[in-house]
């Protein structure tokens, strides 16, 4: 039967070929591929723990397809907005995620919706995984009144449900994450808070508040470190006289994980989430990833590492390319579906760039609203004494 079907699929490839019609999707019917697969991931190194997440792991092929999909806009929406930027369409602060989509991908798989997420300002990703749109996000970079903080927050602070943002100051989120914790723990209701900074932010004294605070009172919250190797340009070794980040915790169990393939944060992160959901209060983890741009659009991001460590990352542990060459080498998907994936993020992008740039700004008068949930109208000094501005709910 199976060497029918091959023989089947070739002839009607052929014939796709000859008529050049761009349906490539029925060459291959849906029972050639394999619907899932068992992997073998790197071991997590552990702290405080007895044992750790598994090292052998299925993923279905729709999960396969999912992941890559999220993955590719995520990568694609930020090489646009690093386009608009250089165009001086996008200005300000601007941090990019490309290179790190596996930790925001494995995390989002492994929590729930309803769960709460937190991050510093490199933020794109993880608003695009708790259910911002590429449109909404885009609009948001540019200014506009379509984006979603309705073009007032920019590329540092943007937020959607159970999302409390992108956050301007170096280390402030963690204790606010803890706060998220401490609601999820006091309303009962077995949510949890997923806490994510970076290396350059781990030497920060608020943190180690925020770890003793989590651990007297069993939070239910999962510190993520994301370490990309340098905190702005210092890289972690010239930075912190202890760079095993998920020991840090002390008191707090802690994982190092390979923050490049997805699979690997996924079962970590699960392994953690039914840490929190089971009462055991905090866990840490260390996401050893890589930013292929600079730490913001001002930093080139070759003058404290060369090309050459760049283009190393990319080509050998790359996140998207390590899951398509997982998808392929196990029949799990074909190359032209991965293409036509492909093809509809790439226009996905540019029709949200193209809405961007044509969405009007917010008016002056707007400037002020939204200031107060749910106030009668406020008056609100400008500039000066005379200008006067109306919050509006």
């Amino acid at each position: 039967f199976g060497k029918m079907l091959t023989s089947i699929t070739n002839v009607l490839r052929a014939c796709v070929q000859k008529n050049g019609a761009a349906v490539v999707m029925s060459a291959r019917t849906y029972a050639d591929f394999t619907s899932q697969a068992t992997f073998e991931i790197k071991k997590c190194d552990l702290h405080k723990l007895e044992e750790g997440p598994a090292t052998q792991v299925v993923m279905t092929r729709d999960e396969g397809l999912q992941y890559y999909r999220v993955m590719q806009t995520m990568r694609r929406m930020e090489l646009k907005a690093d386009q608009l930027y250089k165009q001086k369409i996008i200005r300000g602060f601007c941090h990019l995620y490309d290179g790190q989509e596996a930790c925001a991908v494995g995390i989002e798989a492994s929590i729930n919706l309803t769960d709460h997420l937190i991050t510093a300002y490199r933020a794109h990703g993880y608003t695009y995984t708790r259910g911002g749109t590429v449109k909404e996000i885009m609009a948001e970079l540019t200014g506009r009144r379509g984006g979603i903080a309705k073009g007032k927050g920019g590329s540092m602070h943007m937020y959607c449900k159970h999302f409390y943002g992108g956050n301007g100051i170096v280390g402030a989120q963690v204790p606010l994450g803890a706060g998220v914790a401490l609601a999820c723990k006091y309303q009962g209701n077995n949510e949890l808070c997923v806490c994510l900074y970076g290396d350059g932010a781990a030497n920060q004294g608020q943190i180690f508040e925020t770890y003793n605070m989590a651990a007297l009172w069993k939070l239910p919250v999962i510190f993520i470190c994301e370490n990309n190797r340098y905190g702005m340009g210092t890289s972690v070794e010239r930075a912190a006289a202890s760079t095993d980040y998920y020991k840090r915790g002390e008191f707090i169990p802690g994982l190092r994980v390979d923050g490049m393939d997805v699979l690997c944060v996924r079962e970590a992160a699960r392994f953690a989430a039914d840490h929190c959901r089971s009462g055991k209060g905090p866990i840490l983890m260390e996401l050893q990833t890589y930013r292929y741009h600079g730490h913001s659009m001002s930093d080139p991001g070759v003058s404290y590492r060369t090309r050459e460590e760049i283009q190393e990352v990319r080509s050998k542990s790359d996140p998207i390319s390590m899951l398509k060459d997982r998808l392929l080498s196990n029949n799990m998907a074909s190359v032209e579906e991965l293409k036509e994936i492909d093809v509809e993020v790439r226009k996905e992008i540019e029709d949200a760039a193209q809405y961007a740039t044509t969405d009007p700004e917010p008016p002056l008068e707007e400037l002020c609203n939204h200031i107060f949930s749910n106030n009668p109208p406020l008056e609100v000094r400008g500039t000066n004494p005379w200008a006067k501005l109306k919050s509006v709910s």
